[in-house]
């Protein structure tokens, strides 16, 4: 089967998946933590080198505060008890997006985990917090700018920069574009998420909600992935 490096999956549905259920919305998040731990398995399993999740986009900062407070709590703890699952299993662990709405904890949180991990390389896990696509694209035109703006002898070269150069001014940069998009709880669009990376992505969307997305249905999206004909817009 043809694996792909890198899937990233919009992790959606755990509000829904709790309230069909009759639970607090908070329900489906922490169910929905185990749904992130089995497809990290799966992937290492399947030799992928990449996952990426869409944990917490800019707009969801204008949920209740009471549920963004859970989120983040859920997060600093996952990492906490994840830490050592990362270190025997080979796991890089990095998050992407704008930081600086964080909580000072938080962040302290974060630092650590990717310092110590830092050197692994069975499987990179990016999870995208506080992030969108639009924002992300914003502020890499912003560091563009200012680099022009700093070096006026090589204005002439870096206004002739291609796609490829303009990618290092991404939060991404380094880190290959997703091969495949996965979305789940049967919602079709990409909601504001890695626009300029998933260019050509592969989309997959599923009808399960996050919190039943286990490793059988990680490895049936690999399976789907492997039959696409990827041509780039040229002809085969």
């Amino acid at each position: 089967m043809k694996v792909p490096e890198h899937v990233s999956i919009i992790m959606d549905g755990n509000g829904r998946w709790a309230t069909e259920r009759g639970l607090d919305r908070t329900a489906g998040h922490m169910e929905g933590v185990e749904s992130v731990r089995a497809c990290t398995e799966a992937a290492v399993e399947c030799g992928v080198k990449y996952l990426s999740l869409y944990a917490f986009s800019e707009e969801n900062w204008g949920r209740p505060q009471s549920e963004v407070d859970a989120l983040m709590g859920l997060m600093f703890k996952s990492m906490v008890e994840e830490l050592s699952n990362f270190l025997d299993n080979g796991i890089r662990f990095i998050v992407l997006g704008n930081r600086q709405r964080l909580a000072e904890a938080l962040n302290s949180e974060i630092d650590a985990c990717m310092e110590k991990t830092k050197d692994n390389g069975t499987l990179t896990l990016v999870i995208f917090l506080s992030y969108s696509g639009k924002w992300d694209i914003l502020q890499a035109a912003k560091k563009f700018a200012l680099e022009v703006a700093r070096n006026p002898g090589r204005e002439e070269e870096l206004m002739a920069m291609g796609p490829e150069g303009f990618d290092r001014y991404l939060v991404t940069a380094g880190i290959p574009d997703p091969d495949l998009i996965v979305r789940t709880s049967g919602e079709m669009r990409l909601s504001n998420y890695l626009l300029w990376q998933g260019a050509y992505s592969e989309l997959v969307f599923s009808d399960l909600m996050w919190p039943d997305f286990r490793k059988e249905a990680f490895r049936s999206v690999l399976e789907t992935y492997s039959k696409r004909d990827r041509r780039y817009g040229k002809v085969k």
